[in-house]
């Protein structure tokens, strides 16, 4: 039996007068059940729903023999409003980009993202308009999913103005000048892990995109960081697509193709595979007009740190491989020594 404890049952309003329960998931169990903060949210989580499910007049709307949805940070359960509308009730594990959700979301106001109904940050509980999670970019033919990325990014990517919550996401700008603190000592205690021209090669972009850039620049937009083909799913009754999950900071739009490009590496060809993956760059880049050159530099940037995070990590050396190759593969010349892209460890 796990630390946890056996699956927890939320009580939760009736459904057209059937009782109805949320079973916590057990995937969700296990990815927090290590950590003596990940015990004690997943003991309150059943208390979360239950509360938010009372204050926003909820009812659980879960087809029999279902399950709640989830990530590796949260719960999300499909829910019917009072008045009839269908919703998505998600309960987040704490931590700073969770927090940022909303904020973000706010600042779409359904423009190219989900539409935020309703939230309460002391239980890190949302409401949500409900997508259809059965239809999202990954599920659709790289030809057909790339514009519709395209069309995303160009919604996503707002400018800052005089609302409130701008001033509590991070800038890309000062990520990027950490990082060229970060990364070499990283790197060092890895035991140089990889070749330092890699690591160079990230660096070169964090420093000319960092410190000097850290002043505002009219370029700069919000950024979905993590804009894979999974996070953008469709609304139901249209043709439309909508993003979810937001992890968000300001800067270049550019930063945001790297989550395109280690996923679907299946999709690659089996002959030069390499090539493959700089054409899904530049077809990515123009679908959304992005300037490909910086997309690329970005990418190599978040790879090598991802391959960092990964090593760093007790039993991440598949991903860590993963990252190596995207990153070599963009910035130009492929590592030896790694495995061809299709025998690859996939992330979708």
């Amino acid at each position: 039996m796990s630390d946890a404890g056996p699956p927890a049952r939320v009580p939760a309003a009736k459904l057209w007068g059937v009782p109805t329960t949320v079973e916590i998931p057990e995937p969700l169990r296990l990815q927090h059940r290590n950590s003596p903060e990940g015990r004690t949210w997943l003991g309150r989580l059943p208390g979360y729903i239950g509360q938010a499910m009372r204050q926003w007049q909820l009812s659980v709307d879960i087809p029999a023999g279902g399950t709640a949805w989830h990530g590796n940070t949260g719960i999300v359960v499909p829910v019917v409003a009072g008045d009839g509308r269908r919703a998505a009730l998600k309960v987040a594990f704490p931590h700073d980009e969770v927090l940022l959700e909303p904020a973000a979301l706010r600042l779409w106001d359904g423009r190219g993202a989900v539409r935020l109904l309703e939230s309460d940050p002391s239980i890190g509980a949302i409401l949500l308009e409900r997508l259809d999670e059965t239809r999202s970019l990954l599920e659709l033919p790289m030809e057909e999913a790339v514009p519709l990325w395209g069309v995303a990014v160009r919604a996503l990517s707002i400018h800052p103005d005089n609302r409130a919550g701008w001033n509590q996401i991070p800038r890309i700008a000062a990520t990027a000048e950490r990082y060229c603190d970060e990364l070499p000592q990283r790197w060092s205690d890895l035991n140089e892990p990889f070749p330092r021209w890699l690591l160079e090669a990230a660096l070169e972009v964090c420093q000319t995109h960092g410190a000097v850039s850290l002043r505002s620049s009219g370029n700069d937009v919000l950024v979905h960081t993590d804009l894979h083909f999974m996070n953008i799913l469709a609304r139901p009754g249209t043709d439309g697509y909508l993003a979810i999950d937001p992890q968000v900071q300001v800067g270049d739009a550019e930063f945001a193709l790297a989550p395109c490009l280690w996923n679907r590496l299946r999709d690659l060809p089996q002959h030069d595979a390499e090539a493959g993956l700089r054409r899904r760059a530049s077809r990515l880049a123009a679908a959304a007009g992005l300037d490909e050159d910086l997309a690329v530099q970005w990418a190599v940037v978040r790879e090598v740190e991802n391959a960092l995070w990964y090593l760093e990590a007790a039993g991440h050396g598949d991903d860590a491989q993963r990252s190596l190759w995207v990153a070599s593969t963009m910035a130009g010349k492929t590592l030896p020594g790694l495995p061809p892209a299709h025998e690859l460890k996939a992330l979708s």
